[in-house]
């Protein structure tokens, strides 16, 4: 198989037949839509099992949207306020209540279990008089107004096109939370395009295309009303066309296309500026262009960036004097202390714990085996990238963006530690703009591990694919029992509990979970079978082996 691109330098490659590469290509393509399937289910059943609000921020999330689907506009940062319609919702989902499988249990406090769940067709529905706040309300602030609108306004827009403004708040947020399964799914194929790319290997972006199926934390995350869904699928964007740029191809249409996804990620949310450094590393390290041709490209992709989206942070500091202005200032005496001495070991357990499992408003906590095993593996495939040959230039391009987001969560939480005193913002999910990156390295690292053999390549494909589904199941098992199983009780106590908070009635549930198995089937089928499609190692679309 041969990329086409012309700015693409390729090694000869023997090809047995013209039709051969073809059919493995066709292969790949329904292989991937087959994982890119099975992501999407596994990002629905999160989000139907997950309880209302029980993901960090969502009612302030869901506000938001709600306020611009009935024309509220964006306020200034402060000025906006919970509706009554949310505060309703808020109160029936029994948000102030403790899940069964909290970290530490508190005896004093409200628990979930214990609470009654209000009938669907007697919560509370979205309608003018209750779908916008204002400040002689007495709601609290909904700090989501220190961010740009972009994500809210799609969300605005779904809700309108689905009538679905005046639903239950229940079935607004099913319909948000399945929005944001949506922008996940998109990610998959430029994840895999992205590890393709940058090795030529068809099996290493079906590694990549079924990585996502590892972290408990962003299926939880991107089953819930989060920006961050929107936030992750501009910066996978940009990591695909970035891995353009390193093997080559530096046309003016690929800087322009880094722009214009860079500046509409930075209209959702400031994180997506963490990007900049790997599309800036990649045109460095990229071959075949004089320095003064390569820093104009650069310099576009940046000059549109900052026309399309960048212009609302240097708005924010010429008007409201910060980069990202604070929403709602946080109480330094309501924040755990936390001593200097402590604080940077803190920083990394935290961001560790969070980036693989804390689910709710982290709350509950994975086992910690798994943060330890999950944490050393993406270490040692980032360091394989690095050392062996094949794809160093790529890798050092694309760790650039998990591990500057990583730096930059660590920088603002050791800044807050020195006004607050304690550590606050420590959030995985914060990172997860770099999951695209990260599940190309890791597929760039077991690609170097075999030698670079396809053949060899293809047989780990099924391997790998079993782990992620296998962990996909778990992960949303031991999140179900955390949020329904109180002490004691049977796994069916846990199903009533979990039929009577859903907004879907028991038969689209089992439909939806029958469906979900099906296209896990699907995908552990197709991915068993990938080895067969391939008779003899073939490489893929053309790309520079950048360090031979």
């Amino acid at each position: 198989m041969t990329d086409t691109t012309p700015h693409v330098r390729q090694r000869p490659v023997p090809t047995p037949t013209a039709s051969a590469p073809d059919r493995s290509l066709r292969g790949y393509r329904r292989a991937l839509v087959v994982l890119t399937l099975a992501v999407a289910a596994w990002g629905a059943v999160w989000a139907v099992v997950t309880p209302p609000f029980q993901a960090p921020d969502e009612q302030n999330h869901l506000n938001s949207v709600l306020r611009l689907a009935y024309g509220g506009g964006w306020p200034a940062p402060g000025d906006a306020y919970f509706s009554p319609a949310v505060v309703d919702a808020v109160d029936e989902a029994a948000y102030h209540s403790d899940p069964p499988g909290r970290w530490v249990h508190r005896s004093d406090a409200r628990q979930f279990v214990d609470a009654d769940p209000v009938p669907r067709d007697e919560r509370t529905r979205v309608e003018t008089t209750t779908a916008l706040g204002e400040a002689s309300s007495g709601n609290d602030v909904d700090q989501m107004t220190q961010h740009p609108p972009l994500y809210y306004a799609l969300g605005a827009g779904l809700l309108q096109a689905t009538s679905l403004t005046d639903a239950r708040w229940d079935q607004a947020m099913l319909a948000l939370r399945l929005l944001d399964v949506l922008l996940l799914a998109l990610v998959v194929p430029l994840a895999a395009e992205t590890a393709r790319r940058v090795t030529g290997s068809p099996s290493a972006g079906l590694v990549a295309a079924a990585f996502p199926l590892l972290l408990p934390q962003l299926g939880h995350i991107m089953g819930a009303v989060n920006n961050d869904a929107l936030v992750l699928l501009a910066c996978a964007v940009v990591t695909y066309l970035a891995s353009r740029v390193v093997t080559g191809d530096l046309r003016w249409r690929v800087a322009v296309a880094i722009g214009l996804a860079v500046g509409l990620g930075l209209l959702t949310k400031v994180m997506v500026a963490f990007a900049l450094p790997t599309v800036g590393v990649a045109y460095l390290l990229a071959r075949g262009r004089p320095w003064p041709a390569r820093l104009g490209r650069v310099g576009v992709a940046v000059g549109v960036a900052g026309v399309v989206g960048g212009w609302w942070w240097v708005r924010n500091v010429l008007t409201l004097g910060a980069v990202q202005p604070v929403g709602l200032p946080r109480d330094p005496a309501t924040v755990a202390q936390v001593p200097d001495a402590e604080v940077p070991s803190l920083i990394v357990e935290k961001l560790a714990q969070a980036f693989f499992g804390n689910l709710s408003w982290l709350e509950v906590r994975i086992p910690g085996a798994w943060v330890v095993a999950g944490s050393v593996v993406l270490i040692a495939a980032g360091l394989v990238a690095l050392v062996l040959p094949g794809a160093r230039r790529a890798a050092a391009a694309l760790l650039l963006l998990p591990g500057g987001l990583a730096l930059g969560v660590a920088y603002n939480a050791w800044d807050a530690h020195a006004v607050t005193g304690g550590l606050v913002a420590v959030q995985g999910r914060y990172v997860f703009g770099g999951v695209p990156a990260l599940a190309a390295v890791v597929a760039v690292a077991v690609w170097q591990l075999v030698r670079r053999s396809e053949r060899r390549l293809a047989l780990a494909v099924p391997v790998f694919a079993t782990l992620a589904l296998t962990a996909a199941v778990w992960g949303i098992a031991w999140a179900f029992e955390a949020f329904y199983r109180g002490p004691g009780e049977s796994v069916g106590d846990a199903v009533d509990r979990w039929l009577a908070w859903s907004p879907l009635e028991a038969v689209p549930l089992l439909v939806l979970l029958v469906l979900a198995g099906v296209a896990f089937v699907a995908a552990l089928v197709a991915t068993v079978a990938w080895p067969n499609r391939l008779a003899a190692p073939r490489p893929g679309p053309g790309s520079v082996k950048d360090d031979r």
